[in-house]
């Protein structure tokens, strides 16, 4: 079953392959659907500062019945710090508003603010602060793992050639449709493991009628299809759901693509993401 199967970070820590998203679930909605999510199987949450829900988040997770060191918790630190004392204390804040004693996980958000994303600006010398200052949450324990979200192939590299600790993961939009190949490959080539948000492009892959055939095909949805894609890639994906349905038909990955259908799904091209557009990282610049 998919929800305990693992992949292993580059320092051991043992991080689940498939994680529950919580973009744009309200903090006050967070403890009840997380708490949902758990009770289906799920032991991977990610949730980040910019989302506005960590105490919901740790709220649910404080009160589960499943001990805390078998659920994995990943939040991010906010886009906006870029300086090491910044940093530092959104790191204590996060902590303090979920009520955990640690995160599994935290990555920084994005190499850009989000007023400023994608602009040429890689703000080499601010991440090496923030990163900095998740290097020392991480050696105090804070931290299990410590990785980045949104980061090119020129921000790995900042952080490759000057950091004491290595990320080890980045986390990246990543679907049937777009599919940032060369920057996947040369993440792992660096032990660096890819997580895939947005795995179903947020909704608008449903309306591809290519996709939808294709889903057919292997009598499942469309969302099953897009995870699994993620998963046969050996990415993460971290698909939001609903619904408890929607939960667990996020879990049901009982089929395989074959090569030949990988390979047409790999090729397949898609950059319409209707009214979320006005998001930078669909858009692919700031807004």
């Amino acid at each position: 079953m998919i929800l305990n199967e693992t992949y292993t970070l580059a320092n051991g820590v043992k991080l689940p392959k498939l994680g529950y998203g919580t973009w744009m679930v309200e903090d006050a909605d967070a403890p009840a659907k997380v708490q949902a999510a758990i009770e289906i199987g799920y032991r991977h949450i990610d949730t980040a500062q910019g989302y506005g829900n960590e105490h919901g988040v740790g709220e649910a997770i404080r009160n589960s019945r499943i001990a805390r060191e078998n659920l994995f918790v990943t939040t991010k630190l906010d886009a906006r710090f870029k300086d090491y004392n910044g940093a530092k204390a959104a790191i204590d804040d996060s902590l303090q508003k979920s009520g955990l004693d640690y995160f599994d996980m935290m990555l920084i958000h994005s190499p850009e603010p989000w007023d400023d994303f994608r602009s040429g600006n890689h703000y080499f010398e601010g991440n090496l602060e923030a990163w900095r200052a998740m290097e020392e949450a991480y050696k105090a324990g804070k931290l299990r793992a410590i990785g980045v979200s949104n980061f090119e192939q020129v921000d790995l590299d900042n952080l490759i050639e000057n950091a004491t600790v290595m990320p080890m993961v980045n986390q990246i939009l990543a679907h049937i449709g777009n599919t940032p190949f060369d920057l996947i490959e040369y993440a792992q080539s660096k032990n660096i493991l890819v997580e895939a948000y947005s795995p179903v492009a947020h909704g608008a892959m449903m309306n591809s009628q290519e996709i939808v055939a294709m889903a057919e095909k292997y009598r499942v949805g469309v969302p099953q299809l897009a995870i699994k894609y993620c998963l046969q890639l050996n990415l993460v994906p971290l698909p939001k759901a609903s619904s408890v349905a929607h939960m667990k038909n996020n879990t049901e990955m009982d089929f395989d693509i074959s090569a030949a259908d990988m390979t047409i799904l790999k090729a397949i091209k898609m950059d319409d993401y209707g009214k979320n557009s006005v998001f930078p990282v669909y858009s692919g610049k700031k807004d």
